[in-house]
């Protein structure tokens, strides 16, 4: 009796699945803001407001140009929005923010006012991973909170084994690695040793401001101010710590997997 109470409860409350990237992406919470975005035009009085407001110093100012905004060191927090009178600093509510390369997530020189997307790995790759992409997570000295939202893709609202990628608990079974957390020089080796065992060819795939730069505790003398310092990183996926969709876009945007979804963004748009 109890199971078919389940199975009927079950059937009730039909698919919970999201239809993404096959339908426009759900919204983001209110206090998310989603990616920032440079406008160099509302910033060349010389104001320089938003540069104390930083809680990373991830802002900073061109010689003889608009400020500069890292979002690999960003945390989201507006503060920057906040003390911006202007408005060159502006919230895009955009979950949209993997990129390829570590510069492309400055923004702020001409022409770099928004970031420039994550384009596809090469042919042979995609080919390699595109159907099915083991990542092994580390948490390199993580507060959880990336690592929280990495696991919340493998629920029932996500499902991201549908996509054919899902974590493995060896490097060895691994197409490559998954970073959280700042890299801490107790993990220097670990993350290390993890690479060396992922068959090639692989990839590192770094998540949230700390994996990135450090975050909030770039510099810190037992800091090794993100995976870049010790691994290759094919893919940054900024936050702190960065949304679900955020990750499962970064990661289908690597995989060249989100045309569709690309359009329906542009539509909206």
């Amino acid at each position: 009796m109890f199971v078919l109470d389940t199975l009927t409860h079950r059937l009730k409350r039909g698919c919970e699945t999201m239809a993404y990237p096959h339908a426009a992406p759900p919204p983001l919470p209110d206090r998310h803001g989603g990616a920032l975005r440079v406008d160099a035009s509302k910033c060349a009085g010389g104001c320089s407001d938003c540069i104390p407001a930083c809680p990373t110093q991830a802002i900073g100012r061109i010689p003889g140009g608009p400020i500069q905004l890292d979002l690999g060191r960003c945390l989201f927090c507006k503060a920057c929005v906040e003390a911006c009178e202007p408005g060159a600093i502006q919230q895009t509510n955009d979950h949209r923010m993997a990129v390829r390369k570590r510069e492309d997530l400055l923004l702020g020189a001409p022409g770099q006012e928004e970031l420039r997307l994550a384009a596809a790995l090469d042919e042979k790759l995609r080919k390699l991973f595109g159907r099915s992409l083991r990542l092994r997570q580390v948490s390199a000295g993580g507060c959880g909170a990336c690592e929280a939202d990495v696991n919340v893709l493998g629920t029932i609202g996500w499902d991201l084994s549908r996509f054919g990628i899902s974590y493995v608990a060896s490097p060895r079974h691994a197409d490559g690695l998954l970073v959280t957390g700042t890299v801490s020089r107790n993990m220097e080796l670990a993350l290390k040793k993890a690479w060396d065992a992922v068959p090639a060819p692989k990839i590192v795939i770094a998540v949230g401001a700390c994996a990135i730069s450090g975050g909030p505790f770039i510099g810190h003398p037992e800091i090794l101010n993100g995976a870049g310092s010790v691994v290759p990183v094919d893919l940054y996926i900024p936050g702190c710590p960065p949304h679900p969709l955020t990750i499962l876009d970064g990661l289908l945007r690597l995989l060249g997997r989100l045309e569709n979804s690309d359009r329906l963004m542009a539509k909206a748009g």
